[in-house]
């Protein structure tokens, strides 16, 4: 397992690449996907201090810059880059939320790269995705108080998923057996099935970043630099 530290890694002595691996290792945790990245040793991690502080976002976008550059090199899917933080004291799901959106938020108005034009820049649009680097992610939002099992992660945590992976494997025909196993384990892990899931193009994928269930009226806080 790779890992880009940020400059205060010391605050807690607690090995999150250790912490990863005990969490993805878990038998029943559902997501297949995730089991193979940490078995190809092609988790990347960058721990960031506080998520409620903008202090690494510097670091956390050089990591990610970095982790799409090695994906340019060998195209090999199953790789995940994960930031973790610091944060001891376990937040509301609202409030991971309006941190998760935040620290996305700088992190675009930090980008020097493009929207990828293989997603949406609206994060009300149905075809969108986050972007950094020129590539299209899909993030996963983990933390200890959220209300999905699959989710709860001792620390706050995000997790960077390149779409572009996705497509490799809608190309070899192995998407959709995956999804299906997933989604399937999912709901024998956590009890019941994610009400937020749906496919890319159903429904704009804002809605599933953080894991909290939220309604119709729910407006993503996030703004498009690129946008007036």
């Amino acid at each position: 397992m790779q890992t880009q530290t940020a400059l205060n890694h010391n605050i807690q002595q607690i090995d999150h690449q250790q912490l990863i691996k005990a969490y993805v290792s878990n038998m029943a945790f559902p997501c297949v996907g995730a089991k193979t990245a940490l078995a190809k040793d092609q988790i990347s991690v960058c721990e960031a201090g506080s998520i409620l502080s903008n202090e690494h976002d510097d670091d956390i976008l050089k990591g990610l810059y970095q982790f799409i550059a090695d994906y340019k090199e060998d195209k090999a899917i199953f790789r995940s880059f994960i930031v973790t933080f610091n944060d001891e004291m376990e937040m509301a799901e609202e409030d991971f939320e309006a941190a998760l959106w935040s620290r996305l938020q700088s992190l675009h108005d930090k980008d020097i790269y493009p929207w990828d034009t293989a997603v949406s820049e609206n994060p009300e649009d149905s075809t969108f995705s986050f972007s950094a680097g020129n590539k299209a992610f899909y993030i996963v939002g983990m933390h200890p108080g959220s209300s999905r099992k699959a989710r709860q992660f001792p620390l706050p945590a995000l997790v960077f998923n390149l779409h572009e992976q996705f497509e490799q494997l809608r190309e070899s025909g192995q998407y959709q057996n995956m999804r299906k196993l997933i989604r399937r384990r999912d709901v024998a892990f956590s009890g019941s099935s994610n009400p937020m899931l749906e496919d890319f193009g159903d429904n704009s994928e804002a809605i599933q970043y953080s894991g909290r269930q939220v309604s119709s009226e729910w407006k993503c806080p996030f703004h498009n630099k690129g946008m007036h």
